[in-house]
């Protein structure tokens, strides 16, 4: 199976980011990473993870995170790259990938890729996939939303992405905060093509209302 590009930006739903990675790795999925160097002051803010600003620190951390996590149970292969290492692979056309999810995905990284720049690892993958015509999942997390910000996504959905706004439900009756994490991360793993558990799937039973009724 080809492997999926993966992004941190800023913003803020660094959780998001570590749950759709854990799904990714379970799924025995193999990983191409590349944190922003504020996707990486998210982590060290949001989480317990302590990156530091090296590739090779921050793919340790997340090493770890994920051993811890999933025990025994990780399938999958992770690598991580540099920002600005825009010679890795998934910069290229020519590198067969499933698909990228950017998560939580900045407004100036959302802009700047809706424009079709390419000044770092992250704008140039996501150009690919755009290019390419390959999944590209941005996770945006703001509010309010301006209309440049609107227009910008716009743009973006036009252009094949698909913009999941990390934006829970709540019909499913969340009793934590992880289950209001899992319900964005399950649906983005979704849009992947990846199953996973994480979603308390819509069964339509007699006691159930569908939430889009009334």
């Amino acid at each position: 199976m080809n492997p999926f590009a993966f992004a941190i930006t800023g913003g803020s739903g660094a959780p998001y980011a570590l749950r759709i990675l854990e799904g990714l790795l379970r799924a025995r999925r193999e990983v191409h990473a590349v944190v922003s160097p504020a996707g990486v002051r998210i982590l060290s803010l949001e989480t317990d993870l302590r990156p530091g600003r090296s590739t090779r620190g921050i793919e340790a951390a997340l090493r770890a995170h994920i051993a811890t996590v999933l025990n025994d149970d990780v399938g999958g292969t992770l690598r991580v790259f540099d920002h600005d290492n825009v010679a890795a692979p998934m910069a290229s056309g020519l590198f067969s990938c499933a698909g990228m999810v950017i998560v939580p995905c900045s407004t100036g990284t959302l802009g700047r890729i809706a424009a079709g720049v390419s000044g770092n690892l992250v704008e140039r993958a996501a150009d690919v996939m755009l290019k390419e015509r390959r999944p590209l999942i941005l996770v945006p997390r703001e509010t309010p939303l301006s209309d440049i910000h609107l227009e910008n996504m716009l743009r973006l959905r036009r252009a094949g992405a698909d913009i999941l706004p990390a934006m829970p439900g709540f019909y499913h009756r969340p009793q934590t905060v992880d289950d209001l994490v899992n319900m964005i991360a399950g649906r983005v793993l979704d849009r992947l093509g990846v199953k996973n558990d994480l979603l308390r799937r819509w069964g339509g039973g007699a006691n159930e209302a569908d939430p889009a009724d009334g």
